[in-house]
């Protein structure tokens, strides 16, 4: 398995340097050659990728020792360690920055009601570009789908709604779902986990949580966390995404976790080729 993925990397390094030397710094390039990479290697290698439930609580208590220790082995200060910051933290923190700066609720309220769609739409998605949270392709999907007024629309009114509107997390979450479902395709499809959940993560990350699909289903099972995962968006699977998220602020809260950046940061650490064990 090692060597697939050294050669995976290796052929997706190849494949990305041209066309993306000059939007990415050395380390967010190898991250999106590594996480790339590693979504090829599903088919290659199913059964490592496959959850199942812990053996027992002994077994769940040694995957949760052992990934503190890799994540300490790293950031021996936890999240509060210069290096965690500077590698995982900060450009999180400026994209949520960023975004109340322009679209926290009062002017995202003001905005639909003025029916300026295009630029709540262009505001998320210049935000977001800013990170290396989703795949190039995924951004490229995003700005074509919020290009025209139609997709700006369903973007700007569905994501507001699943942030603030009425009725149960799972019924916000559907509707959120359905709308990006709705938006315009031009080749690559728009709803992916990534693009479903950066923006809610971005906007309030007290409360939502990225999911990346293959890192997260390494992470869980290292854990020994029973990851309810399924391809097609639903809402069990970001339920269980949201249970595996209090697991580990509460495994973890000595370590001084402030919010779901610092999960999210923990998870990528655990299942990512970036930090190999």
């Amino acid at each position: 398995m090692a060597a697939a993925i050294s050669g995976e990397v290796n052929r997706g390094i190849v494949r990305f340097l041209p066309g993306a030397a000059n939007s990415f710094s050395p380390r967010c390039l190898l991250r999106e050659c590594t996480a790339l990479c590693l979504h090829n290697l599903v088919s290659m290698s199913t059964s490592t990728l496959t959850h199942r439930r812990a053996s027992g609580p002994s077994s769940q208590r040694d995957g949760a020792s052992r990934c503190r220790r890799k994540f300490l082995s790293y950031f021996p200060a936890g999240f509060h360690d210069e290096k965690y910051l500077a590698w995982e933290r900060e450009y999180k923190k400026a994209a949520h920055v960023a975004w109340d700066e322009v679209l926290d609720r009062p002017q995202f309220r003001a905005l639909l009601r003025g029916r300026r769609f295009a630029e709540i739409a262009a505001d998320a998605v210049r935000i977001e570009s800013r990170t290396n949270l989703l795949f190039s392709f995924e951004k490229m999907a995003l700005r074509d789908a919020v290009r025209s007024p139609t997709g700006a629309r369903l973007f700007a009114e569905g994501l507001y709604d699943f942030l603030y509107g009425p009725g149960t997390p799972e019924r916000r979450f559907d509707r959120w779902r359905a709308a990006m479902a709705e938006l315009p395709r031009r080749q690559t499809r728009v709803l992916t986990w990534p693009a479903l959940t950066v923006f809610p993560f971005m906007a309030l990350p007290d409360e939502h949580l990225f999911l990346k699909p293959n890192v997260t289903r390494i992470a869980a099972k290292a854990y020994g966390f029973d990851f309810e995962y399924h391809s097609h968006p639903q809402w069990d699977t970001y339920a269980s995404l949201l249970d595996f998220a209090k697991t580990l602020r509460h495994d973890l809260r000595d370590l001084r976790p402030r919010d779901m950046m610092d999960i999210q940061s923990f998870i990528w650490v655990q299942g990512s080729v970036e930090y190999p064990d």
